[in-house]
């Protein structure tokens, strides 16, 4: 006999609540009746036994899972996997909680809640393609830059309480010259004064700062090459380099189609201004939120049209006549950039490797 297809009331929606170790799963029935709670470890051994858990009340179609980006990364993987569709949850707001009171199954029936009414839209990023191992290399990149200036900053600070002979030595110079002088200092075998001392901690501090260099230089060249080979249309257009051609690819993921148009990459860009109108009084507010790291992408792509971009400078003169302040000009043309970029972002084909059927 031929299979029957199953109802809505028969479809189970899954709801998970993710952390470090274990992952929270409520399952909902078509109607939004609560069918179980299940706890599983974060391993793979744990996400099937959850999806077996899962299907073992109906056909499981639909999830809606906490942190796809962070601990339910993994997770939201499996699930794609298997041929199950995953929508991103936001966390609960705190005026709800106050109303249902926070707790792990609490959050993962709201998650399954959110889905099953339809206010979970969001599309999870991939994160299993070329734009996640620019993501991996470019954090990377920047605990590197973050150190190094830690060192750089060490070493001065040393300086200024360093013996009077080595301090006059060395204040003087440049970074560079300071770096390469302080690596090849010679404290000597035994630490037997305050000057000896300083010597080897100013020459610790010197050769932690050229590694850190080699690193970052090693990283850059990876950077720009994978991102050049990525979306070499983007690296083309005028005042986008490759690490804001990276921040908008990480923006926009492993799977920007999951961006329906140009005005939701804006908004998640932090670009989009944000209608604030009451009554009689018709504005829009500055948007605060979306991904901050795109937004400073389009504010340095902004900054550098306007210095050598002659549309770019032509546009800001007509704005400024009309009584619009650089502030306001800006987010006008980051608008505007996001604009292109998106159409750019939409037409690339990226390469994924396949993925793993469980």
């Amino acid at each position: 006999m031929p299979r029957s297809v199953p109802t809505n009331t028969e479809v189970i929606t899954l709801g998970a609540d993710t952390h470090k170790d274990i992952h929270v799963a409520v399952a909902l029935d078509g109607l939004g009746r609560r069918l179980g709670t299940l706890s599983v470890p974060a391993i793979p051994a744990g996400y099937e036994n959850l999806v077996n858990w899962a299907r073992g009340f109906g056909p499981l179609e639909r999830a809606g899972v906490e942190g796809t980006g962070s601990f339910g990364a993994g997770l939201t993987r499996f699930l794609r996997a298997q041929g199950i569709e995953v929508f991103e949850v936001i966390r609960p707001k705190r005026r709800d909680q106050y109303r249902s009171g926070k707790s792990d199954p609490i959050d993962a029936e709201a998650a399954a809640r959110s889905v099953l009414a339809g206010t979970a839209i969001g599309q999870p990023k991939d994160a299993d393609g070329e734009v996640e191992m620019i993501r991996t290399l470019r954090i990377t990149r920047r605990s590197a830059l973050k150190a190094r200036a830690q060192a750089a900053n060490q070493i001065q600070a040393l300086l200024v309480t360093a013996p009077e002979g080595l301090k006059s030595e060395l204040c003087e110079l440049s970074t560079a010259r300071l770096i390469e002088k302080a690596s090849r200092l010679r404290p000597g075998a035994t630490l037997s004064d305050v000057e000896a001392a300083t010597k080897f901690a100013l020459r610790s501090v010197a050769r932690r700062y050229q590694h850190l260099s080699k690193e970052i230089s090693e990283l850059d060249e990876r950077l720009n090459r994978l991102v050049s080979e990525v979306a070499p249309q983007l690296v083309a257009v005028e005042g986008i380099g490759t690490d804001t051609a990276a921040s908008l690819l990480i923006a926009a993921g492993d799977n920007p189609e999951r961006l329906k148009n140009e005005a939701a990459f804006a908004h998640l860009c932090g670009a989009a201004p944000i209608p604030a109108s009451s009554g009689k009084t018709v504005r829009h507010r500055l948007n605060r939120h979306g991904d901050r790291d795109a937004n400073r992408a389009l504010y340095v792509i902004a900054i550098c049209r306007m210095s050598c971009d002659k549309r770019t400078r032509a546009y800001v003169e007509r704005r400024t006549k009309e009584g619009k302040s650089k502030k306001e000009i800006i987010r006008c043309l980051k608008r505007y950039i996001a604009r292109e970029v998106y159409r750019i972002l939409a037409s690339l084909s990226l390469n994924k490797p396949p993925v793993p059927v469980p």
